[in-house]
């Protein structure tokens, strides 16, 4: 009986000390043209500083989130859905300069006042903006049907150009072909939360086969993010999974 005590200790332990280890600190990417810093914030959104730019994705859960950055010089908005799309967030951020990349369902339900902001791009198709390349990439669940939660060409991923570095933010999407396709990513955001968009094994086989430099679980509410990263840690050694603190509770 000890010896069981003991062991589920032990268990205990190690579990809590690898939540422990979960931060919401920035991590620093050398590009190009000089560091990039990778905020992770909350839920489904990423904030990115580089070169004297500051860019939101998906900016969610109040404008006191974003009270540490300079203003908004880009953010980008993956889908319509409240957490994604949150008019309060935006409303409290200064976003008088900021240019919005956006597909057109997005636009749509964005205010008069930032029509003139906004720049309108769908699936495959790039911008550039800020000096930046910006791409959206299909965002959808399978199948495709009239049942969907997201519905393809409604939404955008995206991936990011910064300074010879590319970054994908995969949005609210299934293990779908147009990801599993994807080539020389250096840093990937994916998603991975029932019903809503995938479990955990879907979004470990699609990691294990596009296979980028480093991945971030993100968009996990509920799921096993310790467990996903040791499927790919026997899947794909090559990819450094990479846990941050997404949910923290202040």
């Amino acid at each position: 009986m000890k010896k069981i005590i003991s062991l589920l200790t032990i268990i205990a332990f190690v579990s809590i000390s690898a939540f422990a280890q979960l931060s919401n600190s920035p991590d620093t990417y050398e590009t190009e043209k000089g560091k990039l810093l990778v905020h992770p914030v909350n839920h489904g959104t990423v904030a990115f500083t580089f070169d004297g730019k500051t860019i939101f994705v998906d900016p969610y859960g109040g404008a006191d989130k974003f009270s540490d950055f300079n203003s908004p010089d880009l953010i980008l908005i993956t889908d319509i859905h409240g957490d994604h799309l949150n008019s309060e967030t935006i409303s409290g951020l200064d976003t008088k300069n900021t240019i919005f990349v956006v597909p057109q369902a997005v636009a749509d339900r964005m205010g008069e006042e930032l029509q003139d902001q906004i720049v309108i791009i769908g699936n495959e198709e790039t911008t550039t903006q800020l000096g930046i390349e910006i791409t959206g990439v299909a965002m959808y669940n399978l199948p495709d049907d009239e049942s969907s939660r997201h519905k393809k060409g409604r939404g955008n991923g995206y991936l990011i150009n910064f300074g010879g570095t590319t970054v994908y933010l995969s949005g609210d999407t299934e293990d779908i072909p147009e990801m599993r396709n994807l080539e020389n990513i250096d840093i990937a955001f994916v998603c991975m939360n029932l019903p809503y968009t995938m479990d955990i094994y879907q979004a470990a086989s699609a990691v294990i086969e596009f296979s980028p430099t480093v991945m971030y679980p993100y968009h996990h509410r509920g799921q096993d993010i310790q467990r996903f990263k040791e499927i790919m840690s026997v899947g794909n050694p090559e990819v450094n999974v990479v846990l941050k603190d997404w949910y923290p509770s202040n």
